[in-house]
């Protein structure tokens, strides 16, 4: 009997959206996946249920010594490795490139600053010299791993997906009485710090009350540093389990991304996935696949409370027809990208 594959990440921080990817791909191309990864970020304290299908160890107590001895048990047929920043893992990758696919992944936009350029004159020596793929979210990194040496045949796109099934089946359960009752309530959801941009959103949504009030509310899900503001229409619930999300979405209408500064933001395919209408900053790398600028919602500057207030006023002004319309017409753009999709991009490299 032919041997399942065995397929290795040397990973950072873990997600639910990574995991659903990762038992997708144990589910339909019977293969065994192994995660090598760091502890959960206390500002996302993600509750993970039992993971049957994926082997999951703690980087934290594995040495490199060890680390190689783990992988050489394992046999894997591919390793894909998560950014650059852990050594260890580059020397894995180092040992294996030459023998079976190794599959660099990163989110960071090429933006074309002497780190970066600096990155690019070193990477045939330090990092290129590891890798023979690279995984990209979207087109926008793809252009940073072209610059690091990486041929277009060797670039594949979509490297982020959210559990479309789990969010999609709540879209399903909360777009009809929406076409009812649309709510006038704004949802952030992210970490309260300063990058994310909340602090705009709040000035914002609070100088639109002042100067016009109306019925609009604005919730907001999430924990850090910045203090939540205080104020009668908006409300704070701290962080929430995305398998909690539901009673907060059936009660909201648009979903809300004001970051000065985001990778991706699989937060934005999870809100188009539950057929939400969206507002972000053209500074959310997701945009460029899941929202498309008056159609399922608007694109405004980040760190620019001027646009940002224009959009949350030009939303208020829409009818819940036309943001019913919007809603749907996201819940289309999610199918963009799916752990289906994401498990076969990565079967196509072995």
């Amino acid at each position: 009997m032919k041997q399942q594959p065995n397929i290795v990440f040397l990973y950072t921080e873990i997600a639910p959206y990574f995991l659903a990817c990762c038992n997708k791909l144990a589910e339909n191309h019977k293969v065994n996946v192994h995660v090598i990864r760091y502890p959960v970020n206390n500002e996302a304290p993600f509750m993970f249920s039992s993971q049957q299908k994926i082997n999951l160890y703690n980087r934290k107590g594995y040495t490199l010594a060890s680390l190689i001895n783990l992988i050489e048990k394992i046999n894997p047929s591919i390793i894909v490795c998560s950014g650059w920043i852990d050594k260890d893992y580059l020397n894995i990758c180092n040992k294996y490139v030459k023998k079976i696919p190794t599959v660099l992944t990163l989110d960071t936009h090429w933006r074309g600053d002497l780190k970066q350029q600096l990155a690019v004159l070193l990477s045939p020596f330090l990092l290129k010299n590891k890798f023979s793929h690279a995984w990209v979210p979207g087109t926008i990194q793809k252009k940073y791993a072209k610059k690091l040496g990486f041929k277009e045949s060797e670039i594949t796109l979509g490297f982020y997906s959210c559990d479309v099934d789990y969010f999609s089946s709540i879209g399903n359960k909360i777009m009809a009485p929406k076409k009812q009752n649309f709510p006038k309530r704004f949802i952030f959801v992210g970490r309260y710090y300063d990058f994310k941009g909340v602090d705009k959103l709040w000035q914002a949504f609070i100088e639109l009350q002042t100067e016009n009030p109306n019925d609009w509310e604005l919730w907001c899900i999430g924990t850090g540093s910045l203090q939540p503001i205080l104020h009668p229409k908006i409300k704070h619930f701290g962080f929430v389990q995305p398998e909690n999300f539901l009673q907060y979405s059936q009660q909201t209408g648009v979903f809300v991304m004001p970051s000065l500064f985001e990778p991706w933001g699989v937060v934005l395919h999870e809100f188009a996935a539950m057929g939400f209408p969206l507002l972000a900053s053209d500074r959310v790398g997701a945009t460029e696949t899941f929202l498309e600028d008056k159609q399922n919602g608007f694109v405004f500057k980040a760190d620019n409370v001027p646009s940002l207030k224009e959009k949350l006023k030009e939303v208020m002004q829409l009818s819940a027809e036309q943001l019913n319309l919007m809603g749907e017409y996201s819940y289309q753009l999610a199918q963009n990208n799916t752990p289906k999709i994401w498990a076969d991009n990565l079967m196509k490299l072995i």
